[in-house]
């Protein structure tokens, strides 16, 4: 080019660092730059609000294990992500997203704000870019920032900066891949490994548990092997979902989301040996989901404490995989607690096996789940989103750990949708199957047209009663009016025909495996609307908001 400007060089930075998809709202302070990148070759996947495409960035991230990128502007485009950027903080998802700032020469500007203490104040890093010469190297360091310290990058660039012509050099710094540390796994240290073990060995009733460090680790087999050994019992995170989906003695998830037969087990347990798992408050009932039992914690960075409680009682510091072979090859082998029955319990017994009365023409959701999970493919891409219907998405058994896809550690609904985009980016090709709320769904129910434009294939399931459930089951249990958390039931099919996409109101889930084989053979987009009962509450709802009242909702 005759007039290079810096928005190419910029460009040029972010494209060097092998940033193959980028997601997009464009405005003043970034429409140059986006646009350069484009050019390149980057795949821009353009949604329609801010907040969305650096959500959909995090489930790009977390899908393909690499740093995501996005792209908002200046002022109320920057602070339309702040919901978005602590939920990527506390999910250790690597970002850079490149925000315009406001233009320095101007003496006014409209949508100027000072964006930096907004960004840190989320967890995430904030770089003011004001030196064009050093832009370049800034882009390069905070790839490497994201990817070591696994949190997002924020960098402000004034669009006044962006269009001046480019001045300095015309070579590139290294890219971050190429000057990355490359770190051999940790090894144990064998005195830990033998206090470890000897504690393994003093336990009658173990619980192996995997997180989704023990995932990224391939720590799997050998957590089997352990508990194979000892007669343990199985369990992950919820991050880690399905790690273990096809092995008889696992109980499935650990914490706030497991089944009613994982946590009468639990509740026996006098050792939980955690690998790779953050232990986080949820996990482990804030300590109350296994009040017999010892802790393990086997990781790179093992904790005492997490999240304001004491996390682990014994410490094994070592790569998740490594660590965990060292102690299947010390401990001795044992029946345990293993027994055909057990299996067999495990295997039968449903998650909830509360009664509640069924409501005429309406679904109990635990019956929408278990057809669902009968009717999809085991290797589709599944996206389970926040809010009361996640716990009963979250009991899907054959799903595998590699196509279940889950990001809640702020809890913030609204992100499902984006979340779906942002794997059907990553996974190009496959089919994406959204699990969703109604509540949720509204906050964000424009992507639909982001689907229908770009082509994605996804069909989005909505769990639809006609409230914020969360609420409505905690209000009742208080004995308070629920009218603040009822809006009626939208009209998801009639709302999927006006963006475009296929939409049905699902009646009869007989009919389920035409929908699904129909969506198999031709993709697409679609949205499937199953009207439930909002009778059915979660037992994690039931757990944290006993009923203080027998008498029905208050209208007011």
């Amino acid at each position: 080019m005759s007039d290079r400007k810096t928005f190419d060089v910029l460009a040029e930075a972010f494209w060097q660092e092998d940033v193959a998809t980028c997601f997009a709202l464009l405005g003043d302070a970034n429409m140059n730059w986006a646009t350069r990148l484009s050019q390149m070759g980057c795949r821009m996947i353009y949604v329609r609000h801010e907040h969305c495409a650096v959500s959909a960035a995090m489930s790009y991230a977390r899908a393909t294990r690499d740093v995501g990128v996005a792209t908002v502007t200046c002022g109320p485009g920057l602070t339309q992500i702040l919901t978005a950027l602590p939920a990527a903080v506390r999910a250790g998802i690597p970002l850079v997203i490149f925000a315009g700032e406001a233009p320095l020469k101007a003496a006014w500007y409209n949508q100027e704000i000072d964006q930096g203490p907004l960004v840190t104040a989320t967890g995430a890093a904030y770089h003011p870019m004001h030196q064009p010469a050093r832009m370049p190297t800034q882009v390069r360091d905070a790839f490497l920032q994201a990817r070591t310290e696994r949190r997002p990058v924020v960098l402000g660039v004034p669009f006044d900066l962006q269009d001046r012509s480019w001045t300095g050099d015309t070579a590139l710094p290294e890219p971050s891949k190429a000057i990355m540390p490359r770190l051999a796994p940790m090894m144990p240290h064998p005195d830990e490994v033998k206090r470890a073990a000897e504690a393994i060995e003093a336990a009658e009733r173990v619980v192996v548990v995997g997180g989704r460090g023990a995932f990224l680790a391939g720590a799997a087999p050998d957590c089997r092997t352990l508990a194979g050994r000892i007669g343990g019992l199985l369990a992950t995170t919820l991050p880690a979902r399905g790690l273990f989906h096809d092995d008889p003695f696992s109980l499935g998830i650990m914490g706030g989301f497991s089944t009613h037969v994982a946590r009468e087990f639990l509740a026996e347990a006098d050792l939980i040996v955690a690998i790779g798992a953050r232990l986080a408050s949820h996990a482990t009932d804030a300590g109350k989901l296994f009040p017999k039992a010892r802790v393990l914690h086997v990781d790179e960075r093992p904790l005492a404490v997490s999240q304001g409680r004491r996390a682990a009682d014994l410490h094994l510091r070592s790569d998740a995989k490594l660590g965990v072979a060292a102690l299947a090859e010390r401990v001795s082998e044992r029946s345990g607690w293993r027994s055909p029955d057990l299996a067999r319990r495990i295997a039968e017994s449903p998650a909830d096996p509360e009664e509640f009365q069924r409501e005429q023409g309406l679904h109990d959701p635990r019956d929408v789940v278990s057809a669902l999970d009968a009717a999809l493919p085991g290797d589709w891409e599944m996206v389970n989103s926040s809010g009361h219907c996640s716990y009963f998405f979250a009991q899907m058994p054959r799903r595998p750990v590699e196509r279940f896809h889950t990001i809640r550690e702020f809890g913030a609904i609204g992100n499902g949708i984006s979340y779906a985009i942002g794997v059907a980016a990553a996974r190009a090709g496959n089919r994406v199957v959204l699990f969703d709320g109604d509540g949720s769904l509204m906050m964000h129910v424009q992507e639909l047209e982001t689907i229908r434009r770009h082509g994605l294939s996804v069909a989005i399931c909505v769990m639809n009663d006609g409230a914020y459930g969360s609420e409505i089951h905690k209000l009742r249990a208080e004995g308070l009016p629920d009218d603040g958390a009822i809006f009626g039931r939208p009209d998801f099919a009639g709302i999927a025909r006006g963006f475009g996409l296929d939409g049905t109101r699902v009646e009869d889930l007989s009919a389920l495996p035409d929908l699904v084989a129909e969506f198999g053979r031709t993709g697409g987009a679609a949205v499937w609307d199953f009207h439930v009962s909002d009778r059915v509450a979660s037992p994690v709802v039931r757990r944290s908001h006993p009923p203080h009242h027998t008498r029905e909702p208050q209208r007011t």
